[in-house]
């Protein structure tokens, strides 16, 4: 039986402390009905001895502590779920907002997930292609990997956010393929791009789509994530497919979380942010990943804008930790027209070995990495000698490697947010590239596929 209580006695900002509790557990869901008849949900956050702290998901505006009433349901926030919820858009708490019928929900599961055991962990090493040449051949995305997008303000970072959910693609597989799409604390403008962007490409038909916006309750902005994910672990666990979730902006995630924990009057941690700032992050990244035994999987792409491009900053050095690489926009790049300003140096996949070569990309793949990455370092090197001494200080080959540097940025890394390359139109791409080169100075490609792919009769 519900309990019902008129015991409230504090409300400060989000936060709302009722007494008298008896049998109420962390995480309950909590239906609170002010003085007016209007009802509003909230969520236990804190329990001390018979007094409760809840967390307002609508706002604490218009309440007063005399006549409102909170019932506390007995569980924690749920979603409900179906199959039905592919093409269809949610808002930030779960609620359908596209105009369309109510889905006919085949489970609700709480939107805290379960931890995935260690020991049922099957190791990503499955390809996907994000049409994406700098990531598909240089910092591989492989299935169940999380692998985040460090950006800055005012980088296009939502339109990559979009580019790769219209385009990725599990290779050789025949299972079905879905996005999650989780966007956080966005403006109304990046929402309307996001809608519009899914609906005219055709996107829509294969995501399931959530969206926060700025001027929703910050309380909501921690939820939208835990919901996003709920949906995907339904569509990859029970219905096995493989799911790639994507939720943009972290950063208004954690900076909700320091807002919750600063009207709780917690001693903050480094740059105001709470001290479990990191077990937090780590309980929405760590629900990526592979099952054994089990066909589905997700794979996560979180976005996160680092404030004034401080790679240093609390954000993204935590998440850094937890999860498998980043790949990080460069400004430089931005300034110069560049589309996707990606920047390949700092950019990072730990699981990318495991995900390419033969069956699964092309047995080029690896050797032609190495030899790219090599080259547009030599190239950077010039560029800055050049820079410094002028190019009379260059020699012949460095000017091939710095010809290779101009060319790799305009035609390899400058496709656009339009273009999707696949695997093997990328690596045709970056031969051409090397071609710019003589073959002696592809060292970090075996002699037989040097053969195959530039023979001798191609040397200046």
């Amino acid at each position: 039986m519900r309990k019902e209580y008129t015991t409230v006695t504090d409300i400060v900002d989000p936060l709302m402390t009722v007494t008298g509790v008896e049998g109420v557990k962390f995480d309950e869901l909590v239906d609170i009905e002010l003085q007016n008849g209007e009802h509003r949900r909230g969520q236990v956050l804190e329990v001390d001895g018979d007094k409760a702290v809840v967390q307002l998901f609508e706002g604490s505006s218009g309440i007063v502590t005399r006549d409102t009433k909170a019932r506390f349901i007995g569980h924690p926030l749920t979603l409900n779920v179906s199959e039905d919820m592919i093409g269809r858009r949610f808002d930030g708490m779960g609620r359908i907002n596209d105009g369309g019928p109510e889905i006919i929900p085949e489970a609700s599961l709480d939107i805290n997930g379960r931890a995935i055991n260690p020991i049922a962990r099957e190791y990503p090493d499955e390809f996907i292609q994000t049409g994406i040449s700098t990531i598909d051949h240089l910092n591989t995305l492989v299935r169940g990997q999380k692998l985040p997008v460090f950006s800055g303000s005012g980088l296009p970072h939502q339109e990559l956010a979009a580019q790769i959910a219209r385009q990725a693609n599990v290779l050789n597989s025949n299972d079905d393929f879905a996005v999650v799409f989780a966007a956080i604390g966005i403006t109304f403008d990046d929402a309307q791009f996001f809608i519009n962007d899914f609906t005219e490409t055709g996107a829509i038909d294969r995501s399931v789509v959530f969206i926060n916006l700025a001027n929703d309750p910050a309380i909501e902005r921690i939820a939208t994530p835990k919901i996003a994910l709920t949906a995907a672990e339904y569509l990859a666990f029970e219905k096995g497919m493989h799911v790639l979730v994507i939720m943009t902006d972290m950063t208004n995630y954690a900076n909700a979380l320091r807002e919750v924990s600063a009207a709780r009057r917690e001693i903050p941690g480094r740059r105001g942010y709470p001290g479990y700032l990191y077990t937090n992050l780590s309980t929405l990244y760590e629900r990526a990943g592979r099952i054994r035994g089990v066909n589905g999987s997700i794979t996560q792409i979180p976005i996160l804008t680092m404030p004034e491009d401080d790679i240093t900053h609390p954000i993204p050095d935590l998440t850094g930790y937890i999860t498998e690489g980043q790949i990080l926009l460069s400004r430089e790049l931005h300034n110069q027209g560049i589309e996707p300003p990606i920047d390949v140096m700092p950019s990072l996949s730990r699981l990318k070995d495991n995900g390419i070569g033969e069956g699964k990309t092309r047995a080029d793949h690896a050797a032609t990495m190495n030899q790219m990455f090599y080259a547009y370092a030599q190239g950077k090197e010039a560029k800055e000698l050049s820079a410094v001494l002028g190019d009379a200080a260059l020699t012949d080959t460095d000017k091939l490697y710095l010809e290779f540097t101009n060319q790799f940025e305009k035609r390899y890394v400058n496709q656009g947010f339009r273009t999707n390359r696949s695997i093997d139109e990328t690596l045709d791409l970056a031969w051409e590239l090397l071609k710019i080169l003589p073959r002696t100075e592809l060292t970090r490609i075996r002699t037989e596929m040097l053969d195959k792919y530039y023979p001798e009769s191609g040397d200046d």
